[in-house]
């Protein structure tokens, strides 16, 4: 998927994003010319990483 649709999937901006990508936090992207593009099992697994381990419990590490 292209950064727009991600951002339009996870309802954050595109600016998001990139500055995620800048602090190496969300999904990994792949270079396609000059495009990134994401795999969907890709930000599935990172939307997983995300999950709270409990109600009102931050996963581990963020």
């Amino acid at each position: 998927m292209s950064i727009e649709e991600l951002s339009e999937y996870l309802h954050v901006p595109v600016r998001t994003l990139y500055d995620w990508r800048l602090a190496g936090k969300g999904p990994c992207a792949v270079h396609v010319g000059r495009q990134l593009r994401y795999f969907v099992s890709d930000v599935h697994a990172w939307l997983a990483s995300q999950r709270e381990s409990e109600p009102g419990r931050a996963p581990e590490g963020v």
